[in-house]
């Protein structure tokens, strides 16, 4: 690897181990064993090479669900919908930090125009990939989906133990489309 990617890898570490607010551009340094001035040199700053960490990130938990529903596709939409959330809440587990990061800048987006921007534009693609979930090429699906996922990510992060099972959320989508049809 190059100091690009080695800075990468160091910045995603230590994201996941300090959060973005305790991270320090000397952390990653000395974690890609690199200089400071390689932070400045490939990315700019401190802030842009974590927000290309993040995104980095967060591009792999989203080929990872992209594999997920690719692999579920030739089976009932009752089926595929619990398969992929099982697969969707099982993620959490091993990308729990992911999580805990995302929550921990949305307070400071306001400030952070780049980052708000690179949140917005993961924020569309997970809409457009989660709408097909139900073959259904709509906004408002995805959004739906969308939402979901950042509420049990939320509930995962408070009590792992407490999230419902893809079956309930099967359950009560289809007991609340019933009752507002």
């Amino acid at each position: 690897m190059g100091n690009r990617e080695d800075l990468l890898a160091a910045a995603k570490g230590s994201l996941f181990e300090k959060g973005y607010a305790r991270t320090t551009a000397r952390d990653v340094a000395s974690a890609a064993g690199v200089s400071l001035a390689a932070i400045g040199y490939h990315f700019g700053s401190k802030d842009q090479l974590l927000t290309v960490a993040l995104r980095q990130a967060v591009e792999e938990w989203s080929d990872d669900l992209a594999a997920a529903l690719a692999a579920a596709d030739e089976t009932a939409p009752a089926e595929r919908f619990e398969q992929t959330w099982q697969h969707i809440m099982a993620s959490f587990a091993s990308n729990g930090r992911l999580w805990a990061v995302q929550f921990e800048l949305l307070g400071s987006l306001e400030h952070q125009p780049d980052l708000r921007a690179a949140f917005a534009d993961a924020n569309e693609q997970a809409r457009e990939a989660l709408a097909t979930l139900v073959g259904v090429d709509a906004h408002g699906v995805g959004g739906l989906f969308h939402a979901l996922i950042g509420g049990l990510a939320a509930q995962w992060l408070v009590d792992p133990a407490g999230v419902p099972t893809a079956a309930e959320l099967r359950t009560a989508i289809t007991a609340v489309a019933a009752r507002i049809a």
